[in-house]
């Protein structure tokens, strides 16, 4: 895996490229000393995975995250010399495509770089995904087009309010945003987020998305039934699936999975259970995670969204969702939350 390192300092390059090389199978791909070098750099070689600083002189690591997002889309990890100083700018960088945030490791005694075990563990994340096939496995077979049947076997947890569920990655947050806020105050439909993100900055995310949102945002502690009129989001590195008796449980298995939380167990979670269909959605992100667990919400009678080429910071997942067969509609997230509303008040008008 090349690394490509972004930052104006000597000393805290030196102690990136200390920890890139600690890391098997990783590289330095090249160095830039501001944000403006790095898009450039990116558009003539753009490496498996990016440092990027935040504070630089000419171009700063949010503008710098957005443009190569945009022309040169690879997966960036912010990594600024206080992250909790910098929330703002982080979460704004995570708005543009940015994967996760860590402090800037330091040069110790003898030249040893200390502090790196949190950007090590997540390059070694990054390298893992990198090497995944493309294919998981052989695709189901396409769903058959028309309504759900009229009958299925009755669920212990029918008593769940009508639930939309969301699964996201790479450029998930500024996504999610844009669809709460077309939410109304009250709705009277459960909605769970399912995002890839460090269990460290979740909630930071969840209170970033209550800003956007007329509905109460809160993290999935484990425990819970989905309520209607509120938003509960993923918020460890541990997987959420719904349970036999309607409430959302926490669980590390299965660990073999490099998407943590994953999008399809718990998407195929509510699959297993017959949950009363609802509406399913994939984000932008890399890789395939979600859509399996789309297809067979799909073959349910759920109604299932990809988000659309153009508006994606990276079209991988919902890419592997419209390559299924896997989405009803392909649709940008200006778009998406009136799709939601429209979807969940058709379905309470059915019998």
């Amino acid at each position: 895996m090349r690394v490509a390192i972004v930052n104006d300092s000597a000393l805290a390059t030196e102690a990136l490229r200390r920890v890139v090389r600690s890391v098997p199978g990783a590289e330095v791909a090249w160095t830039a000393a501001d944000g403006a070098e790095a898009v450039d750099r990116a558009a003539a070689d753009r490496p498996d995975a990016l440092l990027m600083d935040l504070i630089m002189p000419r171009m700063d690591g949010v503008e710098a995250t957005r443009r190569i997002m945009i022309g040169s889309p690879c997966p960036i990890l912010v990594v600024t010399a206080t992250v909790s100083g910098n929330m703002d700018r982080v979460y704004e960088a995570m708005g543009h495509g940015a994967l996760d945030a860590v402090n800037t490791p330091a040069l110790g005694p003898g030249g040893v770089a200390t502090g790196g075990e949190d950007l090590a563990r997540k390059l070694s994340q990054l390298a893992l995904l990198a090497a995944r096939p493309t294919a998981d496995r052989a695709p189901p077979p396409r769903p058959t087009e028309g309504p759900a049947p009229a009958s299925r076997p009755a669920s212990p947890i029918d008593d769940l309010p009508p639930m939309v569920v969301i699964g996201s990655s790479t450029g998930g947050p500024k996504a999610l945003a844009e669809i709460l806020e077309a939410l109304p105050a009250g709705w009277g439909a459960a909605v769970v987020v399912i995002q890839h993100i460090d269990a460290s900055f979740a909630p930071g995310l969840t209170k970033w998305l209550e800003g956007h949102s007329r509905l109460p945002v809160r993290l999935i502690v484990g425990g819970e039934r989905p309520e209607a009129g509120a938003v509960l989001v993923s918020g460890t590195d541990d997987h959420v699936a719904l349970e036999d008796r309607g409430r959302l449980a926490i669980t590390a298995d299965p660990e073999s999975l490099p998407y943590r939380p994953s999008v399809d167990v718990f998407f195929e979670s509510l699959a297993a259970r017959r949950v009363r269909p609802g509406v399913a959605v994939v984000l932008t992100g890399m890789g395939r995670d979600g859509a399996r667990g789309l297809l067979a919400l799909r073959g349910q009678g759920w109604h299932t969204i990809a988000q659309d080429r153009e508006t994606c910071t990276v079209w991988g997942m919902p890419r592997a969702a419209v390559e299924l067969g896997a989405a009803v509609e392909v649709l940008p997230p200006s778009r998406i939350g009136p799709a939601l509303t429209s979807a969940i008040d058709a379905a309470s008008r059915r019998p």
